[in-house]
């Protein structure tokens, strides 16, 4: 074998591995097949269940078959015959010197193995000829194994990436378990305690510490059922099993209410609202008081003694909502998951909370057809955006500055 042919076969694989990307590797190859082996239309058909079902993963046309019949132009009768026999077949039209040129297809088709097992089959077409000879059904050998190898490759990758998806729910899972026996350990163990302490027979305690213990009692029962009725209203929202109650509402006004009940619940809570006029949206209102709710929440949680800005905006036909805080910020590299069921950033573990509340919000204005996101500075706060579609023109008294 002289240098020119295995630099040749070189190049071949080189591009056969010159991309990740399946498509682009394909595309490489067969620019460089084509050097040295002259076809015109190719395609490779994958075979479906019992092999009676041909699905086509790829074609090309790269010559003269461009605006051929289809059953000409890509071999897909031969395809059939070469998954049934698990042979190379070649098929030669009839000579006739009248025939136009693409009349007259010169057919190659090569079963595809992964293993043992016949995937599919790769057909090559030339029209007009000139015949396949030794050498370039040799080389369609080739190219049929380097390309159910970048089939392999695919369906490895897509593997892969499949259990890296399911790793990835299982640890989410099992920190989630790990995160809700606390949860549920804590406010049951308060609640045991105080309790059990209040009693003892052998003590008499003043009204002041009974009334002291018994709030206690009570915030952490009112925090075990929150956390309970979290973890199952993830549940419902992931199986679809919600419904919404949709009416005509006022945004604003659903912002002004929760946060006039957070103001009355938290004294020290500074709280900037910056509304404009907006249109009304159809929606939820209990759903949607739902999500500032635990904006709040995740705010007072993640960013505690930090001033909170509320803006609402005409966008378009939509509106748009923005909560910011001034808070540590989350970092980078964790931003896109926040919304993921049970996703906690690392280092917070300290603070109570399941990873459900943003998964709650996120649900909950897909459901709206809206859309939620973040984003933040670490070290300068984070700021969770809403936008809903808005119906009709915006109300004509809008909530102003507060």
């Amino acid at each position: 074998m002289d240098a020119r042919t295995l630099e040749y076969f070189l190049t071949l694989l080189q591009a056969a591995s010159s991309s990740e990307d399946f498509k682009a590797s394909l595309d490489a190859f067969l620019a460089a097949l084509r050097e040295a082996f002259i076809f015109d239309n190719m395609a490779i058909y994958l075979a479906g269940i019992n092999d009676e079902e041909l699905e086509i993963a790829y074609a090309r046309a790269m010559g003269r078959g461009r605006s051929a019949e289809a059953d000409a132009a890509w071999g897909e009768a031969l395809a059939g015959q070469v998954i049934a026999s698990r042979e190379i077949i070649l098929q030669e039209p009839k000579r006739s010197g009248d025939t136009a040129r693409l009349d007259r297809p010169y057919l190659l088709g090569l079963p595809l193995f992964i293993g043992q097992e016949t995937r599919g089959a790769l057909t090559f077409v030339r029209f007009g000829g000139p015949p396949y000879l030794p050498e370039h059904v040799l080389l369609a050998r080739l190219a049929a194994w380097v390309i159910a190898e970048l089939f392999r490759r695919e369906e490895q990758q897509r593997l892969l990436e499949q259990l890296n998806s399911v790793q990835q729910q299982m640890r989410l899972q099992e920190d989630f378990l790990a995160t809700i026996s606390h949860e549920l350990r804590t406010p049951l163990g308060f609640i045991k305690g105080y309790t059990t302490t209040l009693l003892r027979q052998d003590t008499t305690w003043d009204e002041a510490t009974r009334r002291e213990f018994l709030t206690i009692i009570d915030e952490e029962a009112t925090h075990l059922t929150e956390l309970i009725e979290n973890v199952l209203e993830s549940a419902r929202l992931q199986s679809g099993a919600v419904s919404l109650t949709i009416q005509p509402l006022r945004v604003d006004a659903l912002l002004r209410d929760v946060t006039t009940r957070y103001r009355a619940r938290y004294k020290d809570l500074e709280v900037t609202l910056d509304f404009e006029a907006v249109p009304l949206v159809l929606g939820d209102g209990a759903r949607l008081s739902q999500v500032f709710e635990n904006l709040f929440s995740n705010a007072l949680k993640y960013a505690p003694g930090s001033p909170i800005t509320i803006t609402l905006r005409r966008r378009g036909d939509a509106l748009r909502i923005a909560f910011g805080d001034r808070g540590p910020g989350v970092p980078p590299e964790h931003l896109p998951h926040i919304f993921d069921r049970f996703y906690r950033v690392p280092g917070r573990a300290r603070r109570p909370g399941a990873g459900l509340g943003l998964y709650i919000c996120k649900q909950i204005i897909q459901a709206h057809h809206g859309k939620i996101w973040a984003e933040s500075t670490p070290g300068q706060g984070t700021t969770f955006f809403i936008e809903l579609p808005g119906q009709g023109q915006p109300n004509e008294s809008p909530i102003a500055r507060d």
